[in-house]
C-alpha cells in the first residue's frame, strides 16, 4: 500500500484511483480494513518534528560572542568581589536568555496551528453505510462526500462532481471559488489548475461531491506545507549578524590587549597579581555590559511604536530587520487587493459603462463614460444587470452594519452591481418569480433560470456565463435602447478579450421568452434562440491605500514583487493598477510576469538571473513561493514576505520577516509570521518600516556613543601599565560608568523620533558595517580626547599634591561629562542637535541631570566614596571636567560640519563632469 502514496492523482482516472487503493464506491471500505489501515498509516494530523527539550533550548541562547562577553564581565567582576555588579551583569544576560527561548516555539506553534486546520468531521462510507466520523480516522481509500459549507478533511481525488465549488483561496491564492470536476488531467497540471482534486484545510461553497481519500496526516498538501515551515531555516536578521560580528571582533581585540598588557607588566618584572588585575580592568572596560539591554529596550521601544501604527511585532529584532528590508514579497489576495470581487465594467447595447465603488457593500453608481446614468436606468443596462440578479444563488446580507455574502462570491458581486444600478434582486424576485432552473457546471459553462412574468404575458429565460457559450445560444443581440438587431459575434469577442486583457473575469448575458405554459427548462427549443443583452466584468479590486503604499516604498528605494497563486494576466493586471515594477526610473518598462510552469523549467541560475527584472509571479505552489524567497535571499536582499494564506507560511517564515494580516489571516499564515497587521492594511507596512529604520539608527547611535568610553577607559589602563604608573581608574570605577551611563544616557537614545527624510533614502545595503569608515574615526577621536583628558587632569592633580583617590574621582567625571556632551552630538549621525530640535526628545534633558545627580552623590556622599574609592572635590577641578566635556562637544560638532564640505570638495561638480562630458 505505502509504494502507491505519492501517486499523480489527478492524472489517473477514477477507476484507477479506486483500483489502485483497492476500495469500493459504492461500499467503501470495511471496518476492518479501515481499522489495519489506520495503525498502517497513523491519523490523519500533522506531526511536528522533535523538538529540542527545554534546557537544551535555553543554553543555546547563551552561545553568543556577546554574551561571552558579558558572562567573562559578571565572572571577574564577581572574583573581584563585587558580587552586586556581577548579579547586575548576569541579570541582563539571563534577561536576554529567557526572551530569546520565547521566541524558539515559532514553528511548533505553526504546525499545531496546522492541525487545527484539517481536525474536522467527515461522512464517510464504512461497509456500505454512511457515517460521521471524525477526520483523525480517516485512511486512504475511503469514500467521502462533500457539500456546500464543508471543511475537506483530507487531500481526495474526485469521482462525482454536481456543480461543486471549492474555495483554495487559503492555499492556492485562487481569489474565487474552483468548479470542480471528475475528468482527468493531465500530469504536469499545476496545483492550482487540478479540478479534480479536493485538498485538505480548503471550504466547498457550493454543490455536492464525491472522493477517494488519496493522502492523510503529513502527506497531505498542508502537511508537505508543515514539513516546509519545520524545514525552514531560522535566519538570523541583519541586526544580529552584525552584532555578532562585531561581538565577535570586539572579544578578539579584548582578550589580545588584555594578553598583551600582562605579558608587558610581566617583562617590567612587576608582579603577577597586579598584572592580572589590571588586565582584569583592561577587559572589563573594553566590555559593552549596556549593549544587550539597549538593543532590547530599544527594539521594544519601536514594538509599542508599531502597534501604535496598527502593527504587531511577535520577534524584536524584526523591528530593524524592517528598516534593511530590500525587497517586500507580497502576495496578492487579501493582501493588495480586497477578496471581494466586484463589477467594474458593462458593456451593453447602449454602450460602455463603469461602476463605481468596491467590495460587497452596495455604494457607487453606473455611470457612462462623459456622466451618470439617470435613475430611469437605460433597457440595455437594466436588462444586464437584471440578468445577473435572477440568474443567480447567492445572498448579501448586512450584519450589523456589516455586507456579507452567503454563495458564491462572483454572484454576490453581481447582485451588488444591479443594486447600485436601482435593479435589486429583492425587488425583481417578487414580480418574477423562479420556476426552474439549469445549475451551473464546468461541462455546460452557463446557468439559466426560467421566471414568470405575468404582465408581459410570457416566461423569461435569463443565462449567465462563459462568453463564447452563451453566444452559441443566441442569434440576436440588445441594441440601443434595448431593441433587437442581428448578433455581432465578432464584436462581441473582441470587447470580452480586452476586457480579458486588463485582467478582467468577464460573463456573458443573454435573455429570451417563452411560452407562459412552457415551465420547464428541460427541452432545448430556447438555445440558440435567445438575445445577447451584455457582459459584466469583474475583479478582485486593490486595496485603495495599496498603491500609494506601493509607491512610498518604492521610492525608499524598495522593490514590491507580488507572488500569488492567482492568473497571470489577472495579477499582471493589478499589479500594472499599483504600479509595480522592478525601480521608479523603469516605468516606461513593460511589467514583466512569469508562471508557476515557467518557473518549473527554470534552473536556480537561470531564475537568479531574471528574479530582478521579474515583478510577477503567478500560478506559483507553495514550495515555488519558497524557492522565491531563498533565490532573492542569495543574491544578498533582506527579504520581507507577507501574506495570510496557508500557502504563504513557508515563505514567511523562510523570509527575513514575515508579514501576516491579522484580521483576514489563516492560524498558520500568523503564527509562521514575525509580524502581524492588525487592519489588514498593506499600508501599515510602510509605517512599520520607517519605524525600523528609527530604530536602527537609533542603535546605531547607541554604539557610536557607548564604544568611545570602552576605548577611552582601555586606553588609560593601558597606557598607565605600559607608562608603569597608578590606575587612573580602577575597575569598579569603570563598571559604575558603564552600568549607569548606558542606563541613564544611552537608553535614551531609543526615544530619538526618526529624522526627516529617512524614507526618501535607499535601503542599508546588507554586506555594510553597523559603522562607517566616518564613525569608526569620530569614535577613535572622541575616546581620544576622553583618555588624553583623562591622563592629563590625573597627571595633574598627582603632581600637585592632591591623593590619587581624588584624581581618580576628577577622571572618573571626565569620563562621563564627556558621554554627557557628546550624548547630544549622537542624538543626529551628522546633524546638529540643534538643526534636528534640541527638546524633541525631552528623555535625554532628564537622563543628563539624573546622571549629573548621581556623579555628585559618587563624589561627595561618604559611602560611595568607601564603596567606589572616590573623594570630594574642588569648584576648580569641576570647572576642568566642564571645559574638556564641552570642548570634546565642539570638537565633535565641527567635525560633523567638515564632513559633508569635505566630501563636496573631493566629488566633482555637475558643471565639471558636463564638460568632461562634452569634452568626450
Amino acid at each position: 500500500m505505502e509504494r502507491i502514496i505519492g501517486k499523480h492523482w489527478h492524472h489517473l482516472s477514477s477507476e484507477e484511483v479506486v483500483q489502485l487503493l483497492d476500495t469500493h464506491l459504492e461500499r467503501g471500505l470495511s471496518l476492518f480494513e479501515a481499522g489495519h489501515r489506520q495503525k498502517l498509516f497513523g491519523p490523519n494530523e500533522l506531526r511536528g518534528k522533535k523538538a529540542r527539550s527545554p534546557l537544551r533550548a535555553f543554553l543555546s541562547q547563551f552561545a553568543q560572542p556577546l554574551v561571552y562577553l558579558l558572562v567573562i564581565a559578571s565572572v571577574v567582576t564577581a572574583v573581584l568581589g563585587h558580587y552586586v555588579d556581577a548579579g547586575v551583569i548576569f541579570g541582563v544576560v539571563f534577561i536576554n536568555a529567557i526572551v530569546g527561548y520565547l521566541q524558539e516555539s515559532k514553528a511548533e506553534k505553526a504546525v499545531e496551528s496546522l492541525k487545527n486546520l484539517i481536525v474536522t468531521e467527515a461522512t464517510v462510507l464504512r461497509d456500505g453505510v454512511k457515517r460521521r466520523i471524525s477526520s483523525k480516522e480517516l485512511v486512504p481509500g475511503d469514500v467521502v462526500w462533500l457539500q456546500s459549507g464543508d471543511k475537506v478533511p483530507a487531500d481526495m481525488r474526485l469521482v462525482e462532481s454536481r456543480d461543486l465549488q471549492v474555495d483554495e483561496s487559503a492555499l492556492t491564492g485562487e481569489s474565487v471559488p474552483v468548479q470542480k470536476r471528475a475528468q482527468g488531467l493531465a500530469v504536469d497540471t499545476v496545483l492550482a489548475d487540478r479540478r479534480n482534486m479536493a485538498y485538505a484545510g480548503t471550504w466547498a461553497t457550493y454543490g455536492q461531491g464525491r472522493g477517494v481519500v488519496v493522502a492523510i496526516g503529513q502527506r497531505t498538501e498542508s502537511g508537505q506545507i508543515a514539513d516546509m515551515i519545520s524545514g525552514a531555516a531560522d535566519l538570523s536578521t541583519p541586526l544580529t549578524r552584525k552584532i555578532a560580528q562585531f561581538s565577535g571582533l570586539l572579544l578578539y581585540v579584548i582578550m589580545g590587549l588584555s594578553g598583551l598588557t600582562f605579558a608587558v607588566g610581566v617583562l617590567r618584572k612587576e608582579p603577577l597579581i597586579d598584572m592580572f588585575l589590571a588586565s582584569v580592568a583592561l577587559a572589563v572596560g573594553m566590555i559593552p555590559e549596556g549593549l544587550p539591554a539597549a538593543v532590547t529596550i530599544t527594539l521594544a521601544i519601536g514594538v509599542k511604536r508599531l502597534a501604535h501604527r496598527r502593527a504587531i511585532i511577535r520577534k524584536l529584532p524584526a523591528v530593524e530587520t524592517l528598516g534593511s528590508t530590500t525587497v517586500i514579497c507580497s502576495d496578492k489576495t487579501g493582501t493588495m487587493t480586497q477578496n471581494q470581487m466586484t463589477v467594474q465594467r458593462l458593456s451593453t447595447g447602449d454602450g460602455l459603462f463603469d461602476v463605481t465603488g468596491t467590495g460587497y457593500e452596495p455604494l457607487g453608481r453606473v455611470e457612462r463614460a462623459g456622466g451618470a446614468v439617470s435613475k430611469e436606468m437605460s433597457a440595455g443596462v437594466r436588462q444586464v444587470l437584471a440578468a445577473g440578479a435572477l440568474c443567480n444563488d447567492s445572498l448579501l446580507t448586512q450584519e450589523e452594519g456589516v455586507w456579507k455574502i452567503q454563495g458564491d462570491p462572483t454572484e454576490a458581486a453581481l447582485l451588488v452591481s444591479a443594486r447600485k444600478g436601482n435593479c435589486p434582486a429583492e425587488e425583481l424576485s417578487p414580480k418574477m418569480p423562479r420556476i426552474d432552473v439549469i445549475p451551473f457546471e464546468s461541462d455546460r459553462q452557463y446557468m439559466a433560470t426560467l421566471h414568470e412574468v405575468r404582465d408581459r404575458g410570457e416566461n423569461l429565460v435569463y443565462v449567465k456565463g462563459a462568453v463564447e457559450r452563451v453566444l452559441e445560444l443566441c442569434d440576436r443581440q440588445s441594441g440601443a435602447g434595448g431593441q433587437e438587431e442581428a448578433l455581432d459575434r465578432a464584436a462581441v469577442l473582441q470587447e470580452a478579450e480586452t476586457f480579458a486583457k486588463d485582467g478582467y473575469r468577464v460573463l456573458a448575458f443573454a435573455q429570451g421568452g417563452l411560452p407562459l405554459a412552457q415551465r420547464s427548462l428541460a427541452s432545448t427549443d430556447w438555445q440558440g434562440r435567445l438575445v445577447f443583452t451584455g457582459l459584466q466584468a469583474l475583479m478582485d479590486p486593490p486595496r485603495p491605500e495599496a498603491k500609494a503604499a506601493v509607491a512610498a516604498c518604492r521610492s525608499a528605494g524598495i522593490r514590491v514583487k507580488m507572488i500569488t497563486g492567482d492568473h497571470a494576466l489577472t495579477a499582471g493586471a493589478i499589479a500594472a493598477q499599483l504600479g509595480l515594477g522592478p525601480t521608479p526610473s523603469d516605468d516606461k518598462k513593460p511589467l514583466k510576469a512569469l508562471t508557476g510552469r515557467e518557473l518549473a523549467e527554470l534552473t536556480d541560475e537561470q531564475l537568479m538571473a531574471v528574479i530582478e527584472d521579474v515583478s510577477v509571479f503567478a500560478r506559483v505552489d507553495p514550495a515555488q513561493k519558497l524557492r522565491l524567497v531563498e533565490a532573492l535571499q542569495s543574491r544578498g536582499h533582506v527579504v520581507a514576505m507577507t501574506g495570510d494564506g496557508v500557502n504563504d507560511a513557508p515563505a514567511l517564515k523562510q523570509a527575513d520577516i514575515g508579514i501576516a494580516m491579522g484580521k483576514a489571516g489563516t492560524d498558520v499564515a500568523r503564527e509562521a509570521a514575525d509580524m502581524l497587521l492588525t487592519d489588514d492594511n498593506f499600508a501599515t507596512i510602510e509605517a512599520a518600516v520607517e519605524e525600523g529604520r528609527g530604530v536602527f539608527n537609533n542603535l546605531q547611535k547607541f554604539i557610536l556613543w557607548t564604544l568611545p568610553t570602552n576605548l577611552g577607559e582601555g586606553t588609560l589602563i593601558m597606557f598607565a601599565i605600559l607608562l608603569g604608573i597608578a590606575l587612573p581608574i580602577t575597575p569598579v570605577q569603570i563598571l559604575w560608568i558603564n552600568l549607569t551611563t548606558a542606563l541613564f544616557l544611552g537608553i535614551m537614545l531609543a526615544f530619538e523620533p526618526a529624522e526627516p527624510g529617512i524614507m526618501k533614502k535607499p535601503p542599508r545595503d546588507p554586506r555594510q558595517p553597523i559603522l562607517t569608515k566616518a564613525l569608526v574615526f569620530r569614535i577613535f577621536l572622541v575616546s581620544a580626547i576622553m583618555a588624553g583628558g583623562g591622563f592629563w587632569i590625573f597627571d595633574h592633580i598627582v603632581e600637585a599634591g592632591g591623593s590619587v583617590a581624588e584624581a581618580r574621582t576628577i577622571v572618573v567625571n571626565v569620563v562621563v561629562f564627556v558621554e554627557v556632551f557628546y550624548l547630544y552630538n549622537c542624538r543626529s549621525l551628522m546633524q546638529s542637535p540643534v538643526a534636528i530640535g534640541f527638546f524633541a526628545n525631552p528623555w535625554v534633558i532628564f537622563g543628563s541631570i539624573g546622571m549629573a545627580l548621581l556623579q555628585v552623590l559618587l563624589t561627595y556622599l561618604p559611602l560611595m566614596n568607601h564603596w567606589f574609592g572616590t573623594a570630594p572635590i574642588t569648584g576648580v577641578a569641576w570647572l576642568k571636567v566642564l571645559a574638556l566635556s564641552a570642548g570634546a562637544y565642539l570638537v565633535i560638532d565641527l567635525e560633523k560640519r567638515a564632513g559633508p564640505l569635505w566630501a563636496r570638495l573631493r566629488s566633482p561638480s555637475r558643471d565639471q563632469i558636463r564638460g568632461r562630458d562634452g569634452a568626450k
